[in-house]
């Protein structure tokens, strides 16, 4: 499903307006409806429900006045609210909805005054639902007093808020919000999901969020090039490897991994494993020589090898050479989890991955062996992955937690570019950048995989999927979505759980891209 910020939606809505000759008030309108509709139905609206319905004086207040309209032809008792603006001062389509719903006999009251507020907190007290159609997708910043004082309304209500396009108060593009801004309970948003829906603190805002179709011609929304996408089912299943019906061990894909030191054995355990879970018909693990004996104990489906020490749990060269030989007859290699952080086993990580030949996943403790050695990304020449979470993120770029967190596509689309690598920023959600600037914000996962391990099982997943003949760009897009449904809803999953449920996670899959296309008006994400 493609994605697009608060800036591409207003060049989707110019170009139908100018290049195709859809008229605005058509879009407005229509859009106006399926609002209406989708309240009606999914809130389960009856006659002489009542609706308060606060607009601002944009095409989305031109919106909240049109839903109005519709509502109260449905038989819901309505009352709009004009916030910031006189109603002479309104205009283009906004005006039109405005006097559309008025000559339908709608009450519109400005909120100006402490007696107006004041009528205005009474009719919420007594509504069924309340919309929000403050501010819309070209809201930035901060909020002005008039709003700010609106939303702290909303937000103190018993009854149900829904928000049109976007909770008023949240940037549309990277979700970032003011301190007031609308908590709604339901969003309904026009033609295409907003990047900021989908990134925090947006997505806790935005309650669900309901995409409706409003007559945007089809041919505009498929050919425009946005470059960001929401995982879904249909592109997963798409992307899968295919195993044929004759197929043997060896042709199911060979996996060297790297991992594990004293101490730490239980990630290269769980990424080993996890590997094997992914569908990897071979899985070689190679660790160091003082972390083997227990790690050949704790998997009986992985061969276990062990590589030369400088001491206990720190690699030399020599271990370079013995990995980067026994890759050569993988299919992909994946390197870092548990392995240490010691000058020698970083310099080893480097060399391996300056030789290697075959595709690589590289996470956790390979990635802070490039912590200053940056530039070192860019010439690995095989095709790679690079798995690591904001904090490690920060290490690599230099930025903090919080500037990735807060632009957490446009962070994953250029160091991908940069350093010609897929990055798959782990998260809420997580964020995958492809070396074409292409990006896919996962739509799986929640926090019950907030949980040691998980890391290094993702690592495993996205390994064994690409030893089976996808690219590791393929295999990343697949690995995070199947590992975030893997996960489940309930806290408390432990991270060697997640890859048993793997299986469970592919049928699903399967199974939900095979349904029938959606032909509803709307779809909720």
């Amino acid at each position: 499903m493609k994605l697009v910020n608060g800036q591409q939606m207003q060049e989707i809505d110019k170009e139908a307006m100018g290049k195709y000759g859809v008229p605005g008030l058509l879009l407005m309108d229509t859009a106006a409806k399926q609002v209406a509709d989708v309240m009606m139905q999914d809130l389960e609206l009856a006659v002489g429900d009542k609706a308060v319905v606060f607009c601002g004086g944009g095409n989305n207040g031109g919106d909240g006045f049109g839903a109005a309209r519709w509502l109260q032809n449905y038989g819901v008792e309505t009352k709009a609210f004009l916030v910031g603006i006189d109603e002479e001062k309104i205009s283009g389509d906004a005006a039109v909805e405005l006097l559309l719903y008025k000559n339908d006999g709608g009450r519109v009251a400005l909120l100006q005054s402490e007696e107006d507020y004041l009528a205005a907190e009474l009719a919420v007290e007594r509504a069924t639902v309340v919309v929000d159609a403050v501010l819309g997708t070209g809201f930035k910043g901060e909020l002005r007093p008039e709003a700010r004082r609106v939303c702290r309304m909303l937000n103190e209500l018993a009854a149900t808020v829904v928000s049109v396009d976007i909770p008023s108060g949240v940037n549309a593009t990277d979700g970032a919000a003011d301190e007031d801004a609308v908590q709604a309970d339901l969003t309904v948003t026009m033609a295409l999901p907003k990047t900021g829906l989908l990134l925090y603190p947006g997505r806790k805002l935005a309650g669900v969020t309901c995409v409706v179709q409003i007559g945007m011609p089809a041919k505009l929304l498929d050919e425009y090039p946005s470059h960001t996408y929401r995982t879904t089912a249909e592109i997963v299943q798409k992307l899968m490897p295919v195993r044929e019906a004759n197929a043997h061990k060896g042709d199911a894909g060979r996996v060297v991994v790297c991992a594990g030191s004293p101490g730490y054995v239980g990630a290269a355990a769980l990424c080993s494993n996890a590997a094997v879970k992914a569908g990897a018909g071979l899985v070689s693990l190679l660790t160091p020589l003082s972390s083997r004996e227990v790690l050949a104990v704790k998997l009986t489906e992985v061969m276990v090898h062990g590589l030369l020490e400088r001491m206990p749990g720190v690699l030399g060269g020599a271990a370079a050479n013995d990995v980067v030989k026994r890759a050569a007859d993988a299919d992909v290699l994946a390197i870092g989890p548990g392995l240490g952080v010691s000058d020698s086993t970083m310099q080893t990580v480097r060399d391996i991955l300056a030789q290697v030949a075959v595709p690589a996943v590289i996470d956790a403790d390979a990635l802070t062996a490039f912590k200053d050695h940056t530039e070192e990304l860019a010439k690995i020449q095989v095709p790679k992955v690079l798995t690591p979470h904001p904090g490690e993120m920060a290490r690599l770029t230099g930025l903090t937690v919080e500037e990735i967190d807060r632009d957490r596509i446009e962070v994953v689309r250029k160091y991908a570019q940069e350093w010609q690598a897929v990055v798959v920023l782990k998260g809420a959600p997580t964020v995958i950048g492809c070396p074409d600037g292409s990006v896919y914000v996962n739509s799986t996962g929640t926090n019950a995989l907030a949980t040691g391990g998980s890391g290094d099982v993702l690592t495993g997943v996205i390994a064994g999927l690409a030893a089976q003949g996808i690219s590791v760009q393929e295999a990343a897009i697949c690995g995070v979505y199947l590992h975030g449904l893997a996960g489940g809803t309930e806290v408390g999953l432990a991270a060697g759980e997640i890859a048993t449920k793997l299986q469970e996670a592919r049928a699903l899959t399967r199974e939900q891209a095979l349904q029938p296309v959606c032909k509803e008006a709307w779809v909720m994400i």
